[in-house]
């Protein structure tokens, strides 16, 4: 009869009971020393005690994983904004407007370790429009610049600004960012870099930064712009 009975319980009824009733191992602690489990090390039989030590071992060395990887990417946050900090103090003390593409792309290659940088300004005042940044942009890269919500991240597809970097043979990949007086304006201008690494800039990276450099890179050079 007793054997009938048990033949209905589960292991999830055993679980459950022993949930429970947190005093059935106090009534019957000498289980505890008898119970014998496998070890995650080697087939040799452990005590529940030295298996649950080995499990909180294994648990806080996670945790200090864990940790260690969030203090590099602290490092790292913190290095990037230093980068980013040095950049746009650059771009404010470059007290002629005329000279601020050339720092922006400067300053940017040096702080990012960018292989290539270029970039085209149009609709500038006319005291720059004979300046090499305000050349070259055709009515499509225009077009193209004004219809990226976001940077364009991926491989150099044949897109005329790639022409516009030092070595355009050697790019793999490349990113494209638009310059805005204002958000929703159409772009004034696109900024680009590229890199003979296809992986450098993929389509499935995150743009914040990139649309960040291009919100300060917007904002230095709304200075050659007409004044209304």
């Amino acid at each position: 009869m007793i054997t009938n009975a048990l033949q209905g319980i589960t292991e999830a009824d055993i679980a459950e009971y022993l949930v429970n009733t947190p005093g059935f191992f106090e009534r019957h602690a000498e289980m505890l020393a008898s119970i014998q489990l496998t070890s995650p090390h080697g087939q040799r039989a452990v005590s529940l005690q030295e298996r649950q030590m080995e499990m909180l071992r294994e648990r806080i060395k996670g945790l200090e994983k864990k940790i260690i990887e969030m203090i590099r990417n602290g490092q790292d946050n913190s290095a990037i904004a230093e980068r980013l900090h040095r950049w746009t103090r650059a771009l404010m003390i470059t007290a002629s407007a005329a000279e601020l593409p050339e720092v922006l792309l400067r300053e940017l290659k040096q702080q990012f370790l960018i292989p290539q940088a270029g970039i085209r300004v149009w609709g500038v005042a006319e005291a720059f429009r004979s300046l090499p940044f305000a050349q070259g942009a055709s009515d499509d890269a225009k077009s193209l610049a004004t219809s990226l919500g976001v940077p364009y991240c991926g491989a150099n597809a044949g897109f005329e600004a790639a022409r516009w970097l030092d070595d355009p043979t050697t790019v793999a990949s490349m990113a494209m960012v638009p310059l805005r007086a204002a958000p929703g304006d159409a772009a004034f201008g696109l900024l680009v870099v590229g890199s003979p690494d296809p992986t450098r800039y993929s389509a499935d990276m995150g743009t914040d930064f990139l649309q960040r450099i291009g919100e300060i890179a917007s904002a230095g050079l709304s200075r050659l712009l007409p004044t209304p």
